[in-house]
């Protein structure tokens, strides 16, 4: 799909003037400068579906939800396997905002269901405009995800989604600050309108980032207004009761989307949630649990140092002892990968943690890391870019970060994970403080 863009220009002064290189970066790579910011228009009729996204509902619906200028257009999506052919039509609901000035179209979800896996469906949203197609993801393995955090909308982001396109996979997962609206609702409008061409052909799940709050004293003091009108997740179906924090099963794999910006501690409802979501895991059939936040838990650079640290003390050992495999977050604006970690010390039995938040965002990147590289830092770099995982089967999943370049991504780091639930026979209990401090 064509997009049509223009600079927005009154968010111009917010690039950076100066932009530091090669800091703490691979040697043979030279950064280019920052890209601007961009804004994508509205060019279609009042009526017709715009911001047009999908996201996953259990193991065998879709949620499409999309955006009309149009206050009477239906919440229906009609729905087949072959073009132009729809066999089956769902009606859902809709609903609207308003932040001060600004009043949002009207904003649709439907879902549609029961869909058969790894196939491709037709679709077309409140009965006119363009035909989309998405496909389903598969119920067992292999599955591939893309995940990349911090997107917002710039011409970087625009470069990270077209590398991201250019390779198929099955789910993207987004941890935390979509578009970087930061109050100014239309750039919501914007990044719906940027993002539509892989939104709403593979399925977007996403959590919450410091981006997305959008309080303001007295008016607003909760926060989240437009995050949660547009982007409903599933939350209701694995037993949450915000949209800010839920889970998800795919394939073999069971997916926590945490929640960095509202309560965590032991005695709050996300906790609780926590606690009784990684009961009802079967290792079994659901061999991998990763896990998406958005303050990093693990950071070795400068840029939010300790920020995601009462989080970490909250919620760390229940992870541990569920033996999540893999723990990704954003918010630092560069890359970095962890080795397996308990209580900042290498161990076997615990997460790897990943932060990819270098999707493309307006504010830079974090190019200052410690002096003092830690020893549970295993690969880092500040450079925009998008990670995938390839859960190959019940032990094997690989991870490789792709790094932007001008034109091609380039794959800068990769690593093989074995689940350690189902290979490991040590890690079945937790591991005692002394073998841990042998490592």
């Amino acid at each position: 799909m064509e997009v049509s863009i223009r600079r927005l220009h009154f968010f111009s002064l917010i690039t950076l003037l100066s932009f530091p290189r090669h800091l703490h970066a691979s040697p043979e790579y030279s950064r280019p400068p920052p890209r601007p910011i961009i804004f994508t228009s509205h060019t279609r009729s009042e009526s017709d579906p715009q911001q047009v996204h999908i996201s996953l509902v259990g193991v065998d619906h879709v949620r499409v939800s999309w955006i009309t200028s149009h206050k009477h257009t239906k919440s229906t999506v009609e729905y087949g396997k072959s073009p132009g052919t729809y066999e089956a039509s769902a009606t859902g609901d809709h609903t609207s905002y308003h932040y001060f000035f600004y009043s949002s179209g009207e904003i649709h979800h439907v879902v549609i269901g029961p869909l058969e896996p790894s196939t491709t469906y037709y679709y077309r949203c409140g009965g006119s405009g363009p035909e989309s197609s998405f496909r389903t993801p598969p119920s067992d393995l292999p599955i591939e995800f893309v995940i990349a955090g911090d997107l917002g909308q710039t011409e970087w982001t625009a470069s990270t989604l077209s590398h991201v396109g250019a390779r198929d996979y099955d789910v993207f997962l987004l941890p935390g600050d979509l578009s970087y609206a930061d109050t100014h609702q239309q750039l919501w409008d914007s990044f719906g309108r940027l993002v539509e061409p892989y939104a709403s052909r593979r399925p977007w799940m996403v959590t919450e980032g410091n981006h997305e709050i959008e309080t303001f004293p007295i008016v607003y003091p909760h926060g989240f207004r437009a995050y949660n009108a547009r982007w409903r997740m599933p939350y209701e179906q694995s037993g949450s009761e915000s949209n800010l924090y839920y889970s998800f099963n795919v394939a073999g794999a069971h997916i926590l989307m945490l929640g960095s910006y509202t309560d965590f501690d032991a005695d709050s409802d996300q906790y609780k949630w926590l606690e009784a979501d990684l009961a009802k895991v079967n290792r079994t059939t659901t061999p991998w649990i990763f896990a998406l936040l958005h303050a990093p838990w693990y950071n070795s650079n400068e840029a939010h140092q300790g920020e995601g640290e009462s989080m970490r003390k909250a919620m760390e050992e229940l992870l541990y002892k569920a033996r999540v495999d893999a723990v990704f977050a954003g918010h630092v604006h560069a890359y970095e990968r962890f080795t397996r970690v308990f209580d900042n010390t290498a161990d076997p039995c615990g997460p790897v943690y990943i932060t990819v938040g270098d999707g493309g965002n307006r504010e830079g990147l974090a190019l200052k890391f410690e002096k003092q590289k830690p020893s549970i830092s295993v690969y880092r770099e500040a450079s925009f870019g998008h990670g995938r995982l390839r859960v190959y089967n019940q032990t094997h999943a690989h991870w490789s970060w792709h790094r932007n370049n001008d034109s091609d991504s380039f794959e800068a780091d990769r690593v093989w994970l074995q689940n350690i639930y189902a290979s490991t026979t040590s890690c079945t209990e937790p591991t005692p403080q002394s073998q841990r401090d042998e490592l």
